[in-house]
């Protein structure tokens, strides 16, 4: 069986990705691995992360659920993003990594460091990167 590792920054961005990796999970017969990681920071700041990380797992999961879907969740912490997702990907057997892009700006992603473009990288497994503003309709 196919698993999809979709990982989401944010519940705007898991709202942003529920139909598509829906879709495509129902066409490849996939099971979905939900997983939010959080950079390991002290006090308020960290806890406000893990609060939107818990939020945007939760939600992508149950909306998956929904629609038929077998998903599970995993909220890990690291100071290297692309490399949790990648270690998590090997480890669960992932076929593909979703991500939804945030729409950050170019000094956000300097700031934050530019997961998409590391964990492109550094993994052999296949990445679908989703644009902010994505519509099927388009």
């Amino acid at each position: 069986m196919s698993r999809i590792l979709v990982a989401v920054s944010s519940p705007w961005a898991a709202q942003k990705v529920v139909d598509p990796v829906a879709d495509l999970a129902k066409r490849l017969g996939a099971e979905v691995l939900v997983v939010h990681v959080s950079r390991p920071s002290g006090g308020q700041m960290r806890e406000q992360e893990q609060a939107n990380g818990e939020a945007a797992i939760h939600l992508l999961r149950e909306k998956l659920q929904e629609r038929g879907l077998n998903v599970q969740e995993l909220l890990m912490f690291s100071d290297d993003i692309a490399r949790a997702v990648i270690n998590t990907a090997v480890e669960r057997d992932v076929t593909l990594i979703v991500l939804g892009l945030t729409g950050k700006n170019v000094f956000a992603r300097l700031l934050a460091g530019n997961v998409p473009v590391e964990l492109i990288r550094q993994t052999k497994i296949p990445v679908l990167i989703l644009p902010p503003d994505w519509s099927k309709t388009v």
